[in-house]
């Protein structure tokens, strides 16, 4: 994650002390010195709703060999051994789970900030209350357009009301939340919008994803938008960022080309603003899936994020977690330690590979069939990466 408030306004929020912490960058195995990575844990394969870019190709349905209640626990006691710091529920659809609380209270008593990851449409004022009382650092709520626009992408007619009612029943009792927002061809022109819902609904945070050709989402790419649509997206997150300041914050995610737009815009109209933006991106040091972030799915395998299931390191069935991860037989585990010499192509070249680190590998793979080749969604120019 990008926080484009963190670079431009100087805000301070949570997962900033584990993105810009001095020493993170160069870390192997975690977020910072002493810490295992932040894990998004897919608890169930099971949703309510049916999303055309969902990576996990999740349905209304029952999937076997899940996680029990214990065997989950005792993921949750290896990733506490580990020091783990959040672990990020997702799905499918999270709250569908039946022990989802359960499991929410053991992680909190073993010391291991939750968060969810969720479409929102299931939390009335019963279940928010349920989340706040438990302590969940954060609620996650999708939102891929305005109306009938986010219906038609999330499969479901009434998504929309319900998710935003979801958004208000958190507000209403002090739970933290935030907004979702996958940007595509479809909901490019939403983006506005979407601005002024934060802005009248008062949401104090939203997290814009980039589009990874992942489960159904592998058949969008072609649906992507282009990469001028790219430049003018952040333009338009930038400009508010900087209007919202301290009352909403704004990130992006999985495009990592867009903390070197964000620095070169900067340099133009404010240097000062510039070297501060260009010591916390050699902070972070940029895409850090398979060191900072990984995956664990329904099934207890263990992947470098949650749009790479295709590779698999492990099962928590078998092993401990921190086992798996510190563990470097895998190929593509230890080269995603130190991805530098292995990557292609423009990245290979590129002048901010030691801010960027490679982008996002699944879309890589997804176009070329070469984890290691260049990710197709980077859209500075050859000139803006030094090789034109």
């Amino acid at each position: 994650m990008i926080s484009v408030s963190k670079l431009l306004c100087d805000t301070e929020n949570y997962g900033d002390s584990l993105r810009y912490a001095k020493g993170a960058h160069g870390q192997r195995h975690g977020a910072v010195a002493g810490m295992g990575p932040v894990v998004a844990w897919n608890i169930t394969r099971t949703c309510n709703l049916k999303c055309v870019h969902c990576y996990s190709n999740s349905d209304a349905q029952k999937y076997t060999g899940e996680l029990t209640t214990a065997e989950a626990k005792k993921f949750i006691d290896d990733c506490a051994d580990f020091k783990v710091p959040v672990l990020l529920l997702s799905g499918g659809e999270p709250l569908i789970r039946p022990d989802v609380f359960e499991l929410v209270e053991h992680a909190k008593k073993r010391g291991i900030r939750t968060t969810f990851s969720t479409n929102g449409t299931l939390i009335d004022k019963e279940t928010a209350k349920r989340i706040k009382s438990l302590g969940v650092g954060y609620v996650g709520i999708s939102l891929d357009g305005l109306g009938e626009a986010n219906d038609k992408f999330r499969g479901k007619s009434g998504a929309f009301d319900n998710a935003l009612r979801g958004i208000r029943n958190c507000m209403e009792i002090g739970q933290r939340v935030g907004l979702r927002f996958t940007i595509n061809r479809y909901n490019f022109h939403d983006l506005e919008n979407i601005f002024k819902l934060i802005k009248e609904e008062k949401i104090p945070r939203v997290c814009f994803y980039h589009l990874v050709y992942s489960g159904r989402g592998s058949k969008m790419m072609q649906h992507d938008i282009s990469h001028e649509e790219s430049r003018e997206a952040m333009n338009i997150i930038m400009r508010y960022a900087v209007e919202f300041g301290d009352k909403c914050e704004i990130l992006t995610v999985d495009n990592h080309a867009d903390v070197v737009y964000l620095y070169l815009q900067a340099l133009k109209r404010d240097p000062a603003r510039a070297e501060k933006i260009m010591d916390l991106m050699k902070r972070n040091g940029g895409n850090r899936s398979g060191i900072a972030f990984g995956n664990v799915d329904p099934l207890g395998d263990v992947h470098p994020d949650q749009f790479t299931q295709c590779h698999i390191f492990g099962n928590v069935r078998e092993r401990a977690f921190g086992d798996i991860w510190t563990d470097t037989e895998h190929p593509i585990l230890n080269g995603l330690k130190d991805r530098k010499p292995l990557l292609k192509g423009r990245c290979a070249k590129c002048q901010w590979l030691g801010v960027c680190n490679g982008n996002f590998r699944a879309r890589a793979e997804a176009v070329t069939n070469d984890f290691w080749e260049s990710d197709p969604a980077c859209y500075l120019t050859d000139k803006e990466i030094g090789i034109g």
